[in-house]
C-alpha cells in the first residue's frame, strides 16, 4: 500500500495508528496539532520522541507540499505559490491581504476538466484531483511560511471543487475542526462553475459554507461558447438549484460575473442578467476579467464596468466589483502553472 500524506490521517486514524504502534494515545493529539500548524519536518516536532518521529517518516508522507516558486506583488503584497507536489504534479495558491487578516485561494485539483475558454487553467491540462490533505496543506504550510493565522479561505484555485466532490467534503470538515484548524466554516467559500448534481448535494453538507457559482452570462447561447458545463446544464436547470440552495439553507448565494470587453459587458447583458436573477437572494460579484497569452477574450474597458455595475444596482441587484490583486504577479489561477506546462515541466 502507497504511503499517504499526513495531512489525510484523521485525528481518530492517528488514534489508531499511534495505539498499534505502541505508543501512548495522548502522542495521536500531539502529531495531530503539528501537521495541521503547517509543520513539514518531524524535528520541528519538538515534543514527539526521535523513535516517533521515525515510525513517521516510515509509514507516512511527511513534505507533501514543496514551495517551489515565491512571488511577491510590489503594488499590494499578494502572494503567489506554486506548489510542486509529492509526484510531481503543480498547483497554484494565492495569499491576499486584507483589513479582516490574510485571505487564500487554494486549488482543488492540478489542472480542469471543465474547458472554460477564458480560463488559464483549461489550456495547460489535467493532472489530478487534490487530495483533502492537499487541500488542507496549502493553508498551513502557507500560514507557517508567513507566521500568520489565515482568516478566510476561498476554493476558486486551479480546478472545479465540485467534480473532486468527496474529497471537497474530507476537506472542508478537516479545515472546520475544531481540534485541528478550527477554521469558521462562514470564513470559507466554495466556488463552482455549475456542476448541478453536485450543487444539490452540497445543499444537505450541514456546513455553513459560502457557495459561489461562476455565471459568466445571462443567456445559455453565450454561456454554452463559454463555459462547456453550459452545454449539460442550461441556466433554468442552474439557477433553480440556485433557488434550492438559498431556499433551504437560508444563505444567500453570490454569482460571479467576469466582464469581456465586447462579449458580456453591454448594457443589455447587465439588464438580461437582473431579469435572470429577480428573486433570488443573491449577491453579485464582478470580476476585471483575466488575460492571458493566446486567449481571444479581453477584459472590460473600465468605463464600461461601471456602466454595467450602474445598471444592475438601478435593477435593484446587490454587486460588487472585486478588487483586483496581484496583477504584476500573474495571480489569476493557472497562469503560471501553464507557463511551466508550456517549458516541459510537469
Amino acid at each position: 500500500m502507497s504511503k499517504r500524506f499526513v495531512l489525510d490521517i484523521t485525528l481518530p486514524e492517528w488514534e489508531i495508528w499511534v495505539k498499534e504502534k505502541g505508543f501512548p494515545q495522548y502522542r495521536a493529539g500531539q502529531i495531530y496539532q503539528w501537521f495541521v500548524k503547517g509543520i513539514q519536518e518531524t524535528a520541528r516536532m519538538v515534543n514527539i520522541p526521535e523513535k516517533i518521529r521515525s515510525a513517521l517518516s516510515d509509514d507516512f508522507i511527511i513534505r507533501g507540499l514543496t514551495i517551489e516558486q515565491e512571488l511577491t506583488s510590489a503594488v499590494d503584497g499578494t502572494k503567489k505559490y506554486i506548489f510542486l507536489l509529492h509526484d510531481g504534479h503543480r498547483i497554484e495558491t494565492v495569499l491576499m491581504k486584507y483589513k479582516l487578516g490574510y485571505s487564500i485561494c487554494i486549488s482543488s485539483q492540478s489542472g480542469c476538466r471543465m474547458g472554460c475558454a477564458f480560463c488559464a487553467s483549461a489550456h495547460a491540462g489535467f493532472g489530478r484531483n487534490l487530495t483533502s490533505g492537499e487541500m488542507l496543506g496549502q493553508i498551513t504550510v502557507v500560514s507557517d511560511r508567513i507566521g500568520e493565522r489565515i482568516h478566510s479561505v476561498v476554493v476558486m484555485g486551479i480546478g472545479e471543487p465540485l467534480d473532486n466532490y468527496d474529497e471537497l467534503i474530507a476537506f472542508l470538515r478537516a479545515a472546520n475542526d475544531e481540534k485541528g484548524l478550527h477554521l469558521g466554516a462562514r470564513h470559507i467559500t466554495v466556488s463552482t462553475c455549475g456542476l448541478v448534481p453536485q450543487m444539490l448535494e452540497f445543499i444537505y453538507v450541514n456546513l455553513q459554507v459560502n457557495l459561489s457559482v461562476s455565471l459568466h452570462s445571462p443567456n445559455d447561447l453565450l454561456r454554452q461558447r463559454m463555459m462547456p458545463v453550459a452545454n449539460v446544464y442550461d441556466l433554468n436547470t442552474l439557477l433553480d438549484a440556485c433557488r434550492k440552495y438559498v431556499t433551504h439553507t437560508g444563505r444567500r448565494i453570490t454569482f460571479e460575473y467576469s466582464l469581456f470587453d465586447g462579449v458580456n459587458d453591454s448594457v443589455q447583458d447587465a439588464r438580461d442578467l437582473a431579469a435572470r436573477l429577480r428573486g433570488i437572494h443573491c449577491h453579485i460579484n464582478l470580476i476585471a476579467a483575466n488575460e492571458f497569452d493566446g486567449s481571444p477574450y479581453h477584459k472590460s474597458r473600465s468605463e464600461q464596468v461601471r456602466l454595467f455595475q450602474n445598471t444592475l444596482e438601478q435593477a435593484g441587484m446587490t454587486v460588487t466589483l472585486r478588487r483586483e490583486m496581484g496583477a504584476d504577479i500573474m495571480a489569476a489561477c493557472g497562469q503560471l502553472r501553464r507557463g511551466l506546462q508550456e517549458k516541459g515541466q510537469p
